[in-house]
């Protein structure tokens, strides 16, 4: 029967050989970007495991991998999830052993009994008498109860009801056994009395799933406001089935949540869409850790994750890395003849094949767990097809608009140049106070060309917020502006960046730990009718204190109105105590960026300040599935110049050349005056 069975098979695949080399013949192959060596390990019908590096190099869901034979024939492939089977767990009996005492070793635990010998891949810990425990502890196997493996030497298990916290299960490699032994460590807990009850999940004969991938990411710490840890997760590639995030810790008790966000469209911008929220929790006894560390989320488009944490009143987490968790993946399923075969992978577009293959689905469902596994090779940048141009941008995105005018604008920045593709552009506090801004959604912000014609982009808010720091210094003597009658004051100046920044908030800090103080932020203001001589406009007042002389003091937010002046004053109001030590400042602002698609070595420059234009409208529908979810190289912006001279200089002169000029000039200028002074010369 199995035989018949998978003659049927063959025969369904050497049609769809046929039929898929006839139907390339003379089609053009698309343009891989990745290829990786196939080992299948002999002749006849093999499985793959869809691995990390596959799913970070080509489309979702896989719809651009294909098979090729050493004759660069395409071979077909299906992709076959394993059937479901539901676990069964069998039961053991309880079986008592002397616990160790001596001066260095305390030790108990138990051995169960299954009845027979079963290939099995996890023990569990059903019921220990109610009482809740966190114990480390060692699981040993064994067939005739006198040979034993150890299949977990140092585990942590606990039971802790009323923190919600639960962990009563070991997983290990699958095996035939029938006796298992668990050794309590009760060196430094009480003894836990032995459980009622204990059972193993049994294993089918059929049972072949791909395990749970698992890829630890590259982390980055981000600039955040008092209170939050922001940080960045860079994700092997974009479009990937992450279904969860889970963090490594250190430090002892934990307890915060967490957000994870990307950028999403919407309207006319790309704003920070909420993926998942979860709580990290850890609760930690001597040597022990009870924990529950995963944050569930949507899978998500970008090849990064932002990621917020509320540190309440606490310091930052002790982070020692995330990794992400996929979704199950299926297996490729496909024909050897024995010999070699290539995955080529990472060609945009491309749809999902449909080979004769096809028909034989619904048999692969429930024998894909009997077919020999193959194994991946390492992978490696694939040779560009010869009948293919490289495209330096997609398509479908147009990569130049309308001409615009230079000099209507009043300030220009070049861009750098470099590789095509994807690019982000921060925009820093210049571009947020100079242009429109914010309020006016950027609508006199513009990238153009060498031509002038404009480049379409994208705007995207940042989750995270601009962080500036200011220079803040203490004054020896406050102003007269600064009342003085109803207590001592300290007076610290703080340079402004820029006048009519977008919602701005003064973040400080100070080296003090027992404190409390009132806080106000003012500018210093002209005389005028209604005041005599110069005076102190209030834009902030707050109290701050701190009472614990073992911790820092969280630093103080205070969030301003438009600020139209280029210094603050910070004026604390010590009453009876010493001056308060203000260690730094610091400015959070609004952040955005603008994504666009830049040509090889394109000249391109960012222009802004003409309160005349409106929003640019570029065809979004086009542009935004384009640019989100790609991987894009950062940029920034060289400093700002006067549109009308970056505009008029280029076009006439060279830098070089208009020195030269400039110089010779002036040597003939020079020689007219030595002239005209010779003649008045009397003779």
């Amino acid at each position: 029967m199995i035989r018949a069975q998978w003659f049927t098979l063959a025969s369904a695949i050497a049609i769809g050989v046929a039929s898929t080399a006839s139907a390339q013949s003379g089609q053009p192959r698309p343009d891989f970007k990745w290829e990786r060596p196939i080992a299948a390990n002999g002749a006849g019908p093999r499985r793959l495991p869809v691995d990390v590096t596959l799913l970070s190099g080509a489309n979702a869901d896989v719809t651009d991998l294909r098979l090729f034979d050493v004759n660069g024939r395409e071979v077909p492939y299906l992709l076959v999830f394993s059937p479901p089977i539901a676990p069964v767990w069998t039961g053991a009996e309880i079986l008592r052993i002397a616990p160790v005492e001596t001066p260095k070793v305390r030790q108990s635990g138990f051995e169960a009994d299954l009845g027979k010998t079963l290939t099995v891949d996890r023990f569990r810990i059903d019921a220990i008498g109610g009482q809740p425990f966190l114990k480390r502890a060692q699981l040993e196997a064994s067939g005739d109860r006198a040979h034993w493996t150890l299949l977990a030497a140092e585990a942590t298990l606990f039971d802790l009801p009323d923190e919600r916290l639960r962990q009563t299960e070991l997983a290990f490699s699958p095996g035939p056994y029938r006796y298992f032994r668990i050794t309590w460590d009760d060196t430094s807990s009480a003894r836990v009395p032995p459980p009622t009850a204990v059972s193993a999940r049994v294993v089918p004969s059929t049972s072949a799933s791909p395990a749970v991938l698992r890829a630890p990411l590259a982390v980055e710490r981000r600039p955040s406001e008092p209170g939050l840890s922001r940080y960045r997760a860079r994700l092997p590639g974009p479009h990937l089935p992450i279904v969860a995030l889970t963090f490594a810790l250190g430090g002892g008790h934990v307890l915060r949540d967490v957000s994870v966000y990307e950028p999403r469209l919407a309207g006319t911008e790309a704003a920070p869409v909420l993926l998942g929220t979860g709580r990290l929790k850890r609760i930690v006894q001597g040597p022990l850790a009870a924990s529950s560390l995963d944050v569930a989320i949507r899978s998500p488009l970008e090849p990064q994750l932002d990621l917020v944490v509320e540190n309440g009143d606490n310091p930052p987490l002790e982070l020692e890395g995330i990794s992400a968790v996929f979704s199950e993946q299926p297996w490729i399923y496909f024909e050897s003849t024995g010999t070699s075969l290539v995955a080529r992978y990472g060609a945009r577009r491309l749809a999902a094949p449909r080979y004769d293959l096809e028909a034989v689905r619904d048999s692969l469902r429930t024998t894909i767990n009997n077919v020999t596994v193959a194994s991946w090779g390492e992978v490696h940048a694939a040779a560009p097809s010869e009948n293919v141009v490289a495209a330096t941008t997609p398509p479908a995105v147009a990569t130049v608009g309308a001409a615009v005018d230079i000099a209507q604008f009043t300030y220009v920045r070049t861009l750098p140049a470099g590789d095509a593709g994807l690019v982000m552009l921060p925009l820093d506090a210049e571009v947020l106070a100079h242009s429109i801004g914010v309020s006016g959604a950027f609508g006199d912000v513009r990238v153009v060309d060498g031509n002038d014609q404009q480049v379409p982009y994208l705007v995207e808010r940042v989750s995270e917020p601009l962080s500036l720091d200011l220079k803040i210094t203490r004054l020896n003597e406050p102003p007269p502006s600064v009342d003085l009658r109803s207590g001592r004051r300290t007076v610290y100046r703080i340079d402004w960046p820029f006048e009519r920044l977008p919602s701005p908030r003064l973040v400080i800090a100070t080296s003090a730990r027992v404190f409390e103080r009132t806080v106000v932020v003012a500018t210093e203001r002209e005389p005028n009718r209604y005041h005599r001589d110069r005076w102190l406009e209030v834009l902030a007042r707050s109290g701050w204190a701190h009472a614990d002389k073992d911790t820092a003091a969280g630093e103080l937010t205070l969030p301003l109105s438009s600020v139209d002046a280029k210094d603050l004053l910070l004026v604390i109001d010590e009453g009876d105590n010493t001056p308060l030590p203000v260690t730094a400042a610091r400015l959070l602002l609004p952040a955005y960026r603008l994504r666009f698609f830049r040509e090889r070595n394109a000249a391109l420059r960012l222009v802004y300040g003409n309160v005349n234009l409106s929003p640019p409208r570029y065809d979004l529908a086009l542009l935004a599935p384009e640019v989100l979810g790609v991987a894009a190289t950062e940029i920034t912006a060289a400093g700002e110049q006067p549109a009308s001279t970056a505009a008029s200089l280029p076009a006439v002169l060279s830098p070089r050349l208009f020195w030269a000029v400039l110089v010779a000039a002036v040597v003939v200028l020079l020689g007219l005056i030595v002239r005209l002074l010779k003649r008045e010369q009397p003779v």
